[in-house]
């Protein structure tokens, strides 16, 4: 009995393990014909309609089983996209071990996910203007940036304890770090498009002249 209760036990994790990995695909299905959707088409013409069809999907029945509505939705890709965006940043910080490594590291890193995911960008800046913040104020681009900025006021502080960088306001310092990458996001539909490579390099160079200690 008691095997047969194991085995039972067994049969149903394993189920319930499939039923998980299942879901979480659908829904990672769902999310990546989002984005694509909401790039090509823009949020507003962006129908469950048309993601069921671009997911391949027989019916918007489908993304309703996994999302409450649209709002949830969006919520779901701005989440993915930015802890996407975090551990890949994160990643290539982690690797240097200077401040100075560590800041060009952000900047380099910040600029390659923007390049290798443009249709995610896109998606982004449609979105913002329609997602609204759990207390229900309007997603800003401000509020979206002051995570960054807080943690890239952490950074500029320890290059100042280091002694790496120079003396000088870090709030001021960070927003225009995170405003000057902010700005090439912006420019992913611009025409003629922008260059990352060029941008990316005098990016590094005007901050690294602009903390560095004397």
């Amino acid at each position: 009995m008691a095997r047969t209760e194991q085995t039972g036990r067994t049969e149903l994790t394993e189920q319930t393990e499939r039923r998980t990995f299942t879901n979480a695909a659908r829904r990672a299905q769902i999310v990546a014909a989002a984005i694509d959707t909401i790039a090509e088409l823009g949020y507003v013409k962006a129908s469950f309609v048309k993601i069921t069809e671009r997911a391949g999907l027989s019916s918007p029945r489908m993304i309703s089983y996994h999302f409450a509505d649209k709002d949830d939705l969006m919520h779901q890709i701005v989440r993915e996209v930015f802890t996407a965006g975090a551990e890949f940043i994160g990643a290539r910080m982690a690797g240097q071990e200077t401040v100075a490594g560590k800041l060009r590291a952000y900047l380099e890193a910040n600029l390659r996910f923007l390049r290798e995911h443009p249709r995610a960008m896109l998606a982004l800046a449609e979105i913002g203007p329609h997602v609204r913040e759990p207390g229900g104020r309007p997603y800003t681009s401000q509020s979206a940036q002051e995570p960054s900025v807080r943690g890239l006021e952490e950074l500029l502080s320890a290059g100042q304890r280091s002694g790496e960088f120079r003396d000088f306001d870090v709030h001021a310092m960070a927003v225009m770090i995170r405003g000057a990458v902010d700005a090439a996001a912006q420019r992913l539909r611009g025409e003629p498009g922008l260059d990352f490579d060029a941008y990316t390099h005098e990016l590094v160079t005007a901050f690294a002249r602009a903390t560095r200690s004397d």
